[in-house]
């Protein structure tokens, strides 16, 4: 059997390794390393899978694997528990509202669903910061993570496409 063609939707597959990948990709770029002075980005790696997720629809484990990995994302960068959970979930939440609308759609115009579901994502994350600590975050700062994050969209592409080869309802 070719590696392209057609595997059978196991949620191992699309939910089980997706996860894996977002564990192992966050405990790589939390390494605090410097080059020429610089950190590493701190992109979020779950929101290309969650908006994917939402789009595919591969399983009603979906909301338990966002929130696993928000819950994960909270005790890797020191976040209160339950704040990446919530941020993860709404864009989640919207963007399997609109399936029916990102049906069919380019990929351009999925990108710029992508961007808004990441903007969202980290602008509520903005807004919970300024209210658990009564000081606002540095916008350049969650304005790099933004674009970090924005850059990821062709994981989020990929895992669609994977769904699509695999669902017989696509052909």
């Amino acid at each position: 059997m070719s590696s392209g063609g057609a595997r059978p939707l196991a949620p191992w597959r699309w939910l089980g390794v997706p996860m894996l990948y977002v564990i192992a990709a966050t405990m790589v770029f939390a390494v605090p390393m410097r080059f020429w002075g610089l950190g590493l980005p701190e992109p979020v790696f779950a929101l290309p899978v969650v908006f994917a997720w939402a789009v595919i629809r591969p399983s009603m484990l979906a909301p338990v694997g966002v929130m696993t990995m928000g819950f994960f994302l909270d005790l890797i960068w020191g976040s209160p528990i339950g704040f990446w959970a919530v941020c993860l979930l709404l864009p989640y939440g919207i963007v399997l509202g609109a399936r029916s609308i990102l049906a069919g759609q380019n990929q351009v115009m999925m990108w710029v669903w992508y961007g808004l579901s990441t903007a969202l994502a980290i602008g509520a994350g903005y807004l919970f910061t300024m209210l658990d600590t009564q000081n606002a975050p540095y916008p350049a700062s969650v304005g790099w993570q933004f674009l970090a994050t924005v850059v990821l969209y062709p994981f989020a592409d990929r895992l669609i496409d994977r769904f699509e080869d695999a669902d017989v309802r696509f052909r």
